[in-house]
């Protein structure tokens, strides 16, 4: 679909993440190491700002279900706002992984359950750490 690709991982000051943006970036590139043409890069603010900066032709959203695209359609139009050159794409999981997300799978490992099927041998391992320093 694209030459290249960057990942853009945000810091999201609304949520609270396990992993340091650090460690997230350390986590995708990881999982993602036998692709070639896919850097991954941190950043903290608008994601209209960091698409300007990367001059990217347009941004990749997952969306699980309707609720997700209630949400990332008003985030596309208010993006698209700030900038008229702003193009979001969306794309759908297959039906196995519709019902992941990082909530879920926080609270699967938290609990210490299995959770090798829905993430990257790397994400399993970087929550074992985790348990290990107390979490």
């Amino acid at each position: 679909m694209f030459d290249e690709v960057v990942v853009a991982i945000a810091i999201g000051h609304h949520k609270n993440p396990l992993f340091s943006l650090e460690e997230r970036v350390e986590l995708a590139q990881k999982s993602l190491s036998h692709l070639s043409n896919v850097e991954f890069v941190g950043f903290d603010g608008l994601l209209v700002n960091f698409f300007r900066e990367q001059k990217a032709t347009a941004v990749l959203r997952g969306l699980r279900a309707v609720s997700d695209f209630e949400y990332e359609f008003q985030l596309a139009n208010m993006n698209r706002q700030l900038d008229p050159h702003f193009e979001a794409v969306f794309l759908t999981p297959s039906e196995q992984y519709s019902f992941i997300s990082s909530t879920l799978i926080r609270e699967i490992a938290r609990l210490k359950g299995d959770v090798t099927k829905f993430v990257p041998q790397a994400v399993v391992e970087a929550f074992e750490r985790k348990h290990q320093q107390g979490w």
